[in-house]
């Protein structure tokens, strides 16, 4: 083809057509289009120039500003390459102009699978035998050795001793804290979320078991976890500390474990503290430990009065076991009767054990077991035989010179090398315990006699949380643990992922197999038949085994274990229930209650992020710490602010560390922290209130009193559900709290919600109300009542223990006239009114403090809980301990900062528990305008309402103060101020 451009560029082809012309138009048009468009081709590396249009002749004028003479960085390097271009000195050196991608991890993961004493294989073989599972939670209270025990499990399954060999320094001092993966858990060194692990133990009989544990958190702003993990299980084993004996968690879980009939068993760890610590006499530790079991026992019969004797735990039992989990040792008597058994032989092991325990004294001389100590050489057989041995071990090991302790040891079978008896004391004593004691097979043996296999639990399960009926298909498949039956599975925990942008879901499988790849239907807690919106389908991307640090991908989990699913957390956010997409004979799917959590969320603080452009992160962080923590609570104020509700001031911190560090990453502003209030009423209204809706055509009449005592807590704690039968409820009411049968039978609802502690009664005649138009407002005045109570008129804080009764009711005979619009807001409104005429009051929540301290630090207590408008209960010794405990109630709104204040005046001698105990109302009337409230004062007691009404309005964005007009009737309150009842 000839040349058709001249060495200055000028065209010198020939003449063109008319079609010609208009498609170098069009070419000349392309040529502006951006050329990374138009270009197809890669530009080589020589070309020197590149040319505006490959595809054939063009006259464009190109612009010697518009010619690009190099290819740009993206043509070089290709799309998937991050390029940029940025001036000299725009940027520090040592800061690198493209950022290396960094992988971010907030949890301590294992690189690879670890060694394990066990076939993996063989562990996933065990899930098909359910009789051989156990799924069990390990309770207690703070720093009372729950971890450390499952160090000691996870130490005789894992050959990681090796690894901890190498360790030098402070860190081979350090515990290894296995289940403890979170950052904030190795920094504060306390455990803050429940950890799962499967493990295969082996009993004394060398029988392979596959226990499901869950390592719970012992802080008590944390038992939302502990909540959350006992829904799981078929038994808790409870871990006490034998120094401190029952304090706050241990109570807590105690009560929630009978009143949902979870066995229990009992492991009183730290038994070294008997002897190194306290250096009690084998006589006196065993009086000790006596009174450990009973302080369990007292409080299993206080929660069931009367009930208490077939739940009870002792020794002798096999239910509970002795333990010192530093030094790797746990034993129950039947386990410490075989060890006897292996050393001297024919021995009845179950006869010896039952002789080993209580009022039974051995004489030596003699060699036989009395029930009366009368003689002088005659000792308890617990001390003689179990406390005895310890003792001599120990003193042996601590002060004998090696020479001697191998001399010692020889007879005992214990064999050391000759470098270990040169090591340290504690060290020492760990492997000579190790081997006097063996692996831990008695434990093994009293969770594999005293807690169910799941396919023996499950019908506890089905029967206590289920909510569909019990006699399908589905159901007989749960109760039966029926790994061939529809999939149904329970989440109640969100573990989050490596980098905490998903989470796993923590699910027990109840029915059927729960495998890779599976659709299933997610059921929210909002899920009802009749109202499937809760609902979405799911695929099961992977299914693992939890190890707490590791997790094993494994094909498919069939009933009666725990699994960890991924893919399946975008619509859960407290817990769930997955359930296939058919269920047999289409039957309908019903979903498990929710969690009932042992104290409620009263630490209140408003967030905000300190860039306002960066508000859709932060939200999407608080949605994140929402699913993350069980108890917590995210809402947004009328004012427009994000509020945040924990626990206490621990749970609040980790819970704002989170949001910063690890689901937002970003820098927030933080309020100070406030409190819950609740408003109520004290006296019955002084006149029937009424209120007209804005078309005039329906007047709805309200009486606002006080609830009997009893009856709140009763709702809540779902001894009573509207949506029984109303001859159920009705007869509940009767019974208990003498109501007449019309009465009874009239309550039309619970407020704000199905367990809220206010009820609403209809109180009107049908001779005066026609029963067909007052049940076609039923509902649109339930609705009414629901918002008054969910925000009451002092400062919008949620009405409790109130009972609002409809006692008169005009309705326009239209339909058109009595629509939702016009009765809800006046219902409402005539709820407010109720309300304001019955002396209404404010409630705050209290505090039970308990506090561990030395006897002669017991005033400060009293001090320090008097300055903060809080009172102590009691005080008294701790048991063998020099010790004291003090009980007390302290106001939430006061306790900011007591921990830190006491600990000051103690010299941090003290260990405090702040638990949610009560609602208490606040001195005061709230409404008593004459209280003058200056800035930068206390408030005076009586006063106290008031101040904590006025703030909570003005923190809110509510008007200055609350004003009868805006509730009452013009013609009410002109009539109300002429008799003197109101102020003019």
């Amino acid at each position: 083809m000839e040349d058709l451009y001249d060495e200055f560029g000028n065209y010198i082809g020939g003449a063109e057509s008319e079609g010609e012309a208009s498609e170098a138009g069009d070419q000349a048009a392309d040529a502006y289009v951006e050329e990374d468009e138009a270009q197809d081709e890669e530009p080589t590396g020589d070309q020197q120039r590149m040319e505006v249009d490959d595809e054939g002749p063009s006259n464009a004028i190109i612009l010697h500003e518009d010619q690009r003479y190099y290819p740009t960085a993206q043509q070089v390097y290709g799309e998937d390459v991050e390029t940029m271009v940025q001036e000299e000195d725009t940027q520090a050196l040592d800061q690198p102009i493209i950022a290396p991608v960094v992988q971010k991890k907030f949890t301590v993961q294992e690189e690879d699978l670890p060694p394990v004493r066990f076939s993996r294989d063989f562990m996933t073989d065990l899930m098909n035998y359910p009789e051989k599972v156990r799924n069990i939670a390990l309770a207690g209270h703070l720093h009372h050795g729950k971890t450390a025990f499952m160090d000691m499990l996870v130490l005789e399954t894992h050959d990681i001793a090796d690894r901890l060999e190498k360790k030098s320094g402070k860190a081979r001092d350090e515990q290894l804290r296995y289940t403890d993966v979170h950052v904030i858990e190795r920094e504060r060194g306390l455990s803050i979320k429940a950890a799962p692990m499967s493990l295969v133990l082996q009993s004394t009989k060398g029988e392979s078991h596959l226990f499901n544990i869950i390592d719970t958190p012992g802080h008590v702003n944390f038992v939302d976890e502990v909540a959350a993990s006992m829904r799981l299980v078929d038994g808790v084993v409870l871990v006490v500390d034998v120094v401190e004996g029952v304090q706050v968690t241990t109570e807590q879980v105690i009560k929630h474990a009978v009143l949902e009939d979870l066995p229990l068993t009992l492991v009183i760890n730290k038994m070294d503290r008997l002897i190194l610590e306290l250096k009690l006499p084998p006589k006196d530790a065993y009086f000790k430990l006596k009174h450990v079991v009973e302080e369990v026992n007292t409080i299993i019969e206080n929660t069931i009065p009367g009930k208490g004797e077939s739940r009870r735990i002792s020794p002798e039992k096999g239910n509970v076991a002795f333990a010192c989990s530093t030094m790797g040792w746990c034993f129950t008597l039947q386990s410490f009767a075989k060890m006897y058994e292996d050393s001297y032989g024919g021995i009845n092991i179950a006869d010896f054990a039952l002789r080993l325990w209580g009022d039974i004294f051995f004489n030596p001389r003699t060699r036989k077991f009395t029930r009366k100590g009368l003689e002088e050489a005659a000792n308890r057989s617990f001390v003689h035989f179990v406390l005895e041995p310890i003792y001599k071990l120990y003193s042996h090991t601590l002060s004998e010179s090696p020479e001697d302790l191998k001399a010692t040891l020889a007879p005992l079978g214990i064999h050391l090398k000759p470098s270990q008896f040169k090591s340290d004391a504690k060290v020492l004593l760990k492997l000579v315990c190790e081997q006097f004691f063996g692996p831990a097979n008695g434990f093994v043996d009293m969770v594999g006699q005293h807690i169910p296999a799941p396919s023996d639990g499950a019908k506890r399960f089905a029967e206590k949380f289920y909510t569909g009926p019990l006699d399908t298909k589905t159901a007989e498949a749960i109760e039966t643990c029926n790994q061939d039956g529809p999939l149904v599975m329970h989440v109640t925990k969100l573990f989050p992922a490596v980098d905490a942008k998903s989470f796993y879901a923590l699910a027990r499988v109840l029915s059927g197999t729960a495998k890779a790849g599976d659709q299933v239907r997610v059921l929210g807690e909002g899920y009802t038949v009749e109202d499937e919106e809760d609902m979405v389908t799911a695929t099961i991307a992977e299914t693992m085994i939890a190890e707490s640090r590791y997790n094993v991908p494994t094909s498919g989990v069939p009933a009666g274990s725990f699994v960890l699913l991924g893919g399946v957390d975008n619509s859960i956010v407290k817990t769930a229930t997955l359930v296939a997409l058919k269920l047999a004979e289409n039957e309908d799917a019903y979903i498990f209650r929710p969690i009932k959590h042992f104290f409620e969320s009263v630490f209140k603080v408003a967030v905000e992020p300190i860039n306002p452009s960066e508000l859709p992160k932060m939200l999407d962080g608080l949605r994140k710490i929402n699913k993350s923590y069980p108890l917590v609570t995210t809402k947004v104020e009328e004012s427009g602010e994000h509020v945040v509700l924990g626990t206490g001031e621990l749970y609040m911190d980790c819970v704002l560390y989170d949001l910063r560090r690890q689901y937002a990453e970003m820098e927030i502003k933080i309020s100070d922290p406030v409190t819950r209030f609740c408003e109520t009423v004290v006296e019955t209204s002084a006149i029937k209130c009424y209120a007209i809706t804005p078309n005039k055509k329906n007047k709805i009449t309200f009486v606002a009193e006080t609830l009997d005592p009893g009856i709140a807590e009763d709702i809540e704690s779902g001894a009573v559900n509207i949506k029984d039968p109303v001859r159920k409820v009705g007869k509940f009411f009767e019974e208990n709290y003498g109501y007449d049968l019309l009465a009874s039978r009239n309550i039309w609802a619970f407020g704000p919600d199905d367990m809220g502690p206010n009820i609403l009664q209809n109180d009107t005649l049908p001779s005066e109300v026609e029963p067909k138009l007052l049940k076609s407002v039923r509902e649109t005045i339930r609705q009414g009542f629901i918002w008054a109570t969910k925000e009451g008129p002092l400062c919008e804080e949620p009405v409790r223990n109130a009972k609002f009764r409809l006692t008169d009711l005009s309705v326009a005979p239209e339909a058109i006239f009595r629509g939702g619009g016009q009765i809800i807001p006046t219902a409402r409104r005539a709820c407010y009114s109720a309300f304001l005429m019955a002396s209404p009051r404010l409630l705050e929540p209290l505090y039970s403090a308990s506090m561990i301290l030395p006897a002669d630090a017991v005033s400060h207590a009293y001090n320090v809980l008097a300055r903060r408008r809080g009172h102590v209960l009691q005080d008294g010794p701790i048991a063998g301990t020099p010790l004291y405990k003090v009980t007390g109630l302290l106001p939430v709104i006061d306790s900011f900062g007591f921990e830190t204040d006491l600990r000051i005046h103690t010299q941090g001698q003290t260990t405090v528990s702040l638990v949610f105990d009560r609602w208490s109302i606040v001195p005061g009337d709230p409404l008593d305008k004459d209280i003058k409230l200056r800035p930068l004062e206390q408030a005076s007691a009586q006063a106290t309402a008031r101040d904590f009404v006025l703030k909570t309005r003005r923190r809110k964005g509510l008007p200055e103060d609350v004003t009868m007009d805006s509730y009452l009737e013009p013609e009410t309150i002109k009539s109300l101020k002429e008799s003197g009842i109101l102020d003019g």
